[in-house]
């Protein structure tokens, strides 16, 4: 469904965008016309992903900075402007994750995801938003949630948990109290899409991996395309009335809470039919 000019003079900044989900998506943009923003604190990788988003023909610029750094993330923005000409997106993508008993959490593990998630979004939101409106420009902001955010949380994730559950209720306040200013705010929600960072830290084992698969309905982890589709609809004029909305995306992985679903793990769907029949008396 996209054109090559389907995000063409768009300038779009990804934090984290260096590696991972973030260098993901903005590959998509930049294939769809977007000049391409990318910020986080190692340079090195920075400087990688713009020689390959280069191949585009678009604008790339990278800065390194960090985003639990609010006067540090005001002076990207204006690093943006000036050697950009203008922002109009922003998709909060940095983020932070281990895995711990809640009980051994100690304040500095804590503190740590949630001045990149919670705070970290909050900064960039803030410096955009306020630039937008003072220029009486239109916008959109695009935040990377999780699909624990909403509803059930997780155990021995309760930093990550309580930041990104904060940023969805930022994305849905914003998405009312900006609106006004035609900027649109929204989420996605991604279940399980392998990368490198993501998985050496929550994933000790080949065993704790094939387990966590096999709770999910698709039978399988998302790609990176995916979701990159996803945040190009979402951050595109594909989508001008769409706020406040936070789409899933993880197989189905989020419905396994159901309170007879655990059954599906038990035996083969063959055997379970039969089971079900003889307790019908079948």
């Amino acid at each position: 469904m996209f054109k090559d000019n389907t995000l063409e003079n768009e300038t779009i900044l990804i934090t984290g965008g260096g590696s991972g989900l973030g260098l993901s998506m903005a590959h998509k943009f930049a294939k769809l016309g977007a000049d391409i923003a990318i910020c986080g604190r190692t340079e090195e990788k920075l400087e990688k992903a713009v020689k390959e988003l280069k191949e585009y023909g678009t604008d790339v610029h990278y800065y390194v900075a960090d985003v639990r750094d609010y006067e540090a993330v005001g002076q990207m923005f204006d690093g943006i402007i000036s050697d950009m000409g203008k922002v109009t997106g922003l998709v909060n993508n940095a983020a932070g994750n281990f895995l711990s008993a809640s009980e051994d959490l100690t304040p500095g593990g804590f503190k740590a995801i949630v001045d990149i998630v919670l705070i970290g979004s909050f900064n960039c939101t803030h410096h955009f938003g306020n630039h937008l409106i003072k220029q009486k420009e239109k916008g959109n902001i695009l935040n990377i949630v999780t699909t624990y955010a909403e509803d059930a949380g997780s155990g021995f994730v309760l930093p990550s948990a309580c930041s990104k559950a904060g940023v969805l209720a930022m994305t849905r306040s914003l998405a009312f109290e900006w609106a006004e200013y035609d900027i649109r705010v929204n989420a996605i929600a991604p279940g399980p899409f392998p990368t490198e960072g993501a998985w050496t830290r929550l994933f000790p084992t080949k065993k704790f991996e094939k387990k966590y698969l096999d709770k999910i309905p698709a039978g399988r982890y998302g790609n990176h395309e995916e979701l990159a589709n996803l945040a190009s609809f979402l951050m595109s004029d594909l989508a001008p009335y769409i706020t406040g909305e936070c789409v899933t995306i993880d197989g189905g992985e989020k419905l396994s809470a159901g309170q007879f679903n655990f059954i599906d793990s038990l035996m083969s769907r063959s055997k379970l039919k039969k089971v079900f029949k003889m307790m019908k008396g079948k």
